[in-house]
């Protein structure tokens, strides 16, 4: 199961935050305090990080900063008040892979194609995700199936084969990227 780690000083935002992931069957553990979340990141494995950027004693800027000191490629999503340019631009240049402005509708968070809601399991949209959040990116199938587990073998990692047929139907339609194999090697989006 997907582990997410939701850094929120806003303790009722971070409760409905943590409950709609819960209930749509990810693990979540929520913190109010950066300087706690980021502790609890050196001992966990996270497959997401959502971060507000106003928080105190440290700011989402500077706690993506030192995300990305330790890892390069988690996802990162801020959500947050700041609706400036400034603001944005500041927080791609610290290593977000995207930017939500509150207040939020949490439908914004489902995959839609065309208008259309697209029905994709917990893990193939992490498969999707991180894909897309690193275009042009090759990832062997252990890049992509160790978001779900320690233990690596041939069956587990051919499951990543099954995630990416079911990407390609789902998506068979879309103008907006498509998943390239490397035979040999893995997988990458190519944004077009």
């Amino acid at each position: 199961m997907e582990n997410i780690l939701v850094v929120e000083d806003d303790a009722e935002f971070n409760r409905i935050m943590c409950t709609y992931l819960l209930r749509n069957g990810y693990s979540v553990q929520g913190y109010q305090d950066p300087m706690e979340a980021f502790d609890k990141f050196y001992t966990n494995k996270y497959s997401l990080i959502i971060s507000d950027i106003m928080m105190p004693k440290i700011n989402g800027f500077d706690f993506v900063k030192d995300i990305r000191e330790k890892d390069s490629e988690i996802p990162i999503l801020f959500i947050t008040a700041l609706d400036d340019f400034g603001s944005k631009q500041r927080g791609f240049h610290e290593g977000i892979d995207d930017y939500m402005v509150k207040p939020i509708d949490m439908d914004e968070m489902a995959i839609y194609n065309d208008g259309k809601e697209i029905d994709i399991s917990p893990r193939e949209f992490t498969v999707l995700f991180k894909l897309l959040s690193h275009p042009k990116k090759i990832f062997t199938r252990s890049d992509l199936m160790g978001e779900f587990t320690g233990m690596m073998d041939d069956n587990s990692l051919r499951t990543v084969d099954v995630y990416i047929t079911k990407l390609r139907k789902l998506f068979a339609e879309t103008d907006s990227f498509k998943i390239v194999t490397f035979h040999g090697f893995g997988y990458k989006a190519v944004i077009k």
